[in-house]
């Protein structure tokens, strides 16, 4: 009865917490909506809603992964800050609506948006530049009434034969409509950009001029992009041409990546190049040993071409193996980062140890001292245990600890010395007994006779 009772109180609880979450949602949820903790669907034609959908906090925006609408005839745009907290938006369906306009940054802040159905609604031009941030896998347009214009010439490009397959078409200035994959209106060239020399490769403080030529049609916009470049530079433009004049190239910017950017309405191109600056070694850290599961001496150096490295442990070379190795574990910012990596070092691998870089453009070194374990004999007395007086010290006091010392160790003596002549005189008796050494003879009332060697006239007692 009590198991019933508590599976009936738990399904009663079970029921409120869901319509507590439920209702949770609804509250959030704008009106002529439905929302699920991951969903937003606004579908009611009658009470159709004016803007984008907006929930009460910013957190239940960022959980929502779709959003679906459609029939809402009165919703004609979608504006920058309509989708801005909707951060994880993966899928969004705006279909058969009035939407007319999509402004450039409206997917600004959606990098995780794969999927975009905008079917049937009112737009007749979209910038290739709505979508610029994006990685798109759907792009569904078809039952628009597109311009046959320049502007949407980008759409034709990046579909390609999927165009037909959504039955794309546009609109001629005559009205007339044809399919949007025969788009090709005059002075409508996607852009190109060059950029020379395609290579660089310069020693360090050198001066290098990098020329960019674009080609395309409408008017072209340009821009350089020079990533962290520190080195020195200045930008001149030509009509189509524009170039940029780097001075006196720090090592720094070896490997920095320079780009020339060109757009149009078409779309856009870019052309880049990266510098290889060559210079002398540079060891930029040599620090104290850690213990991890090896030994490691860590550092890091740069140069270009790569450097040799070499190991030297107090001024002599060491013959790498096993149990003690170079190690690199990474390459980052034209530095090679590792340590020298020693296997269960003792005192014995306790020096001064040098690192020695070196490559055509000149060379490196730097020492450090690791101290991996303790001597054996550290922290342990090295004195004699017994002490030999010399002539040089002073006479001993008599009643100090030194003499009392002394006389303890003369007493010591004397009683062995004691002993070791007793032994001696039991081992002579020994022998001349019939017991041999297992026994000796006491002798009560000894008469003269056996001191003259005569028979004894009463037997001895044998202990």
């Amino acid at each position: 009865m009590i198991s019933v009772w508590r599976g009936h109180w738990m399904a009663q609880w079970g029921f409120c917490w869901v319509f507590l979450g439920l209702w949770r949602f609804s509250v959030g949820c704008p009106a002529f909506c439905t929302c699920s903790s991951s969903r937003i669907s606004c579908i009611d034609q009658e009470r159709g809603i004016l803007d984008f959908p907006v929930l009460q906090n910013d957190i239940e925006m960022e959980n929502v992964t779709e959003i679906y609408i459609a029939n809402q005839s009165k919703l004609e745009s979608i504006n920058d800050m309509d989708l801005k907290m909707y951060r994880n938006l993966r899928n969004l369906t705006v279909t058969n609506t009035s939407l007319t306009n999509i402004s450039r940054q409206a997917f600004l802040s959606n990098a995780r948006l794969q999927y975009l159905n905008l079917k049937d609604n009112k737009l007749s031009t979209l910038s290739w530049k709505v979508f610029r941030h994006l990685n798109l896998s759907y792009l569904i347009l078809s039952g628009n009434r597109l311009r046959c214009s320049c502007e949407n010439m980008w759409i034709r490009l990046w579909l390609g034969d999927e165009a037909d397959s959504q039955e794309l078409r546009c609109v001629e200035d005559s009205g007339r409509e044809r399919p949007l994959s025969q788009l090709s209106p005059p002075g409508c060239v996607p852009p190109v950009a060059t950029l020379t020399p395609s290579n660089i490769t310069v020693i360090q403080g050198a001066d290098v001029v990098l020329e960019c030529s674009a080609s395309g049609a409408p008017p072209l916009e340009r821009t350089w992009n020079f990533s962290t470049l520190v080195s020195a530079k200045k930008v001149r433009n030509f009509g189509q041409r524009s170039e940029v004049r780097l001075s006196n190239l720090s090592s720094v910017d070896n490997g920095c990546k320079i780009t020339c950017n060109v757009e149009n309405d078409v779309g856009e191109n870019e052309s880049s190049v990266v510098l290889d600056i060559l210079f002398a070694p540079e060891i930029t850290k040599l620090l104290d040993a850690v213990s991890d599961h090896h030994w490691c001496i860590p550092f890091s150096v740069a140069g270009n071409p790569t450097p040799t490295l070499q190991w030297l442990f107090n001024g002599e070379v060491i013959a790498e193996d096993n149990y003690i190795q170079t190690m690199i574990y990474d390459f980052s910012e034209s530095e090679y980062h590792g340590c020298l990596q020693l296997d269960n070092p003792t005192h014995l691998n306790n020096g001064q140890y040098t690192l020695v870089a070196v490559n055509k453009f000149g060379r490196d070194q730097k020492s450090i001292d690791a101290h991996f374990m303790r001597k054996p004999w550290d922290g342990v007395m090295t004195e004699p245990i017994y002490y030999v007086p010399t002539i040089e010290d002073p006479p001993i006091e008599p009643g100090s600890k030194d003499s009392v010392a002394v006389y303890v160790v003369v007493g010591i003596a004397a009683v062995a010395f004691t002993g070791f002549i007793l032994m001696l005189v039991l081992l002579k008796f020994g022998r001349n007994s019939k017991f041999g050494i297992k026994g000796f003879v006491l002798f009560h009332n000894v008469p003269v006779e056996v001191l003259a060697g005569r028979e004894p006239t009463h037997r001895p007692i044998i202990v």
